[in-house]
């Protein structure tokens, strides 16, 4: 048995991670940072995802007894024609506070007028594990589509609605929590977590 304990305040991905675990067959145990007085406060300044999931990582690592890896998320979505924008400032996009439906609000109207060709996109997810002697395990995930003119379904968070994986024609809100589950940037890279934790 290996126990997580989530360092995010964001429940969706928190839900997201707990079904992931429930799925993969493994003996995990994933936690929530409120069990330990909860996930301590963090300036996401590195200017990358890995960075950013280490800060997360890190600060609640310091909280947790010896048995309790920390683990952190950090993920956001990269659009081409932006230059990989809002990228790592995804969760910030549209200002300092953690508004999704105004950060959602401000891509739909950054990209409006760009055709169809040129709205490539990529989500992206890095999961960071931290054990009590320091030992870290990275593993990063992607899925790479489009975005649509406006949002559709009514599912998922964050930039879901504009967000249509490539071989898909429904947007990650349109689509089962199974089926994003099974094909989305975080899947993809607790995939690669997984195999770690089988290795170990």
């Amino acid at each position: 048995m290996i126990e997580f304990c989530l360092a995010s305040g964001n429940a969706h991905k928190v839900a997201e991670l707990q079904a992931l675990a429930r799925a993969s067959g493994l003996s995990v145990r994933t936690r929530s940072a409120r069990e330990f007085g909860g996930m301590p406060a963090v300036e996401e300044d590195t200017g990358t995802f890995v960075g950013n999931a280490r800060k997360k990582a890190q600060a609640l690592r310091a909280r947790l007894p010896a048995e309790v890896w920390a683990l952190a998320d950090d993920s956001g979505v990269c659009v081409d024609a932006l230059g990989g924008a809002p990228g790592v400032e995804s969760a910030y996009y549209a200002g300092p506070v953690c508004d999704p439906a105004a950060n959602l609000a401000k891509l739909v109207a950054t990209m409006r007028g760009v055709p169809a060709v040129e709205r490539r996109a990529s989500f992206v997810c890095v999961l960071l594990a931290i054990g009590a002697g320091g030992e870290e395990f990275v593993a990063e995930g992607a899925c790479h589509g489009r975005l649509l003119d406006e949002p559709r379904g009514g599912g998922g968070f964050g930039y879901d609605p504009i967000f249509v994986p490539d071989g898909c024609t429904a947007s990650y809100a349109e689509i089962s929590e199974g089926e994003k589950n099974r094909i989305s940037h975080r899947a993809r890279a607790w995939a690669q977590l997984a195999d770690w934790i089988r290795a170990r």
